[in-house]
């Protein structure tokens, strides 16, 4: 049986963010990442090809699960839903996507950092919500405050997650996974594969990485 975007996410614990500013780079920064012990990638809207880029890694990476990220509207969430994304991630709330990836049973991560855009998450029946910029809020002492009203909800904290302090985010019980772009600012595949592979072992020792 499959293993739903939710799913992957917990399991790994990592959602690796990249732009890919030329096609042909999608083999690459996919094939690194899964090679690298992590099957999962957001590919971020911010360029010209992002859409062809999840279309393409969808087709040739079926074992992955690829979702788009920095979507704000609702012509790039139908676009990325289209080329397959299996999840839909935005820097803030937006109840018209809620309602687009609801309709569409695709999992969305809205960006919230303060209690009233976590409440409106959840008015949308949306219990993971994306923490970002999660450095500039505050990090992990500002997870664990909002832990306490918001028991239920799980982050995803990303903005300012880097090799150094991964292993803090991981150990934060509120953190279902962080997301970054450490692992890819390069297009080499050695060295993409290589953080990748450090990164994951990180997450795992912090005691992520749940059996599904």
């Amino acid at each position: 049986m499959a293993i739903n975007a939710l799913d992957m996410i917990k399991k790994h614990r990592i959602v690796p963010v990249t732009a890919v500013n030329r096609l042909e780079d999608t083999d690459i920064i996919l094939s690194a990442l899964c090679d690298g012990g992590l099957p999962v990638a957001e590919i971020v809207f911010r360029t010209a090809c992002a859409g062809e880029a999840i279309e393409r890694g969808v087709k040739k990476f079926p074992h992955m699960t690829i979702g788009a990220g920095t979507v704000i509207n609702k012509a790039q969430c139908e676009r990325a839903i289209g080329a397959g994304a299996g999840f839909i991630v935005s820097p803030g709330f937006s109840r018209e996507l809620a309602e687009i990836c609801a309709a569409r049973k695709v999992l969305y991560l809205p960006g919230c950092v303060t209690p009233t855009e976590i409440m409106l998450a959840l008015e949308s029946n949306l219990a993971v919500v994306k923490f970002f910029p999660a450095g500039i809020y505050g990090g992990v002492r500002a997870l664990k405050a909002l832990s306490a009203p918001f028991g239920a909800v799980k982050f995803v904290p990303t903005g300012g997650v880097n090799e150094s302090n991964l292993r803090e985010y991981s150990e934060c019980e509120s953190v279902l996974a962080v997301g970054g772009s450490w692992m890819l600012d390069t297009s080499d595949y050695a060295q993409i594969k290589a953080k990748t592979e450090r990164a994951v072992a990180i997450a795992r020792s912090a005691g992520g990485g749940e059996q599904i």
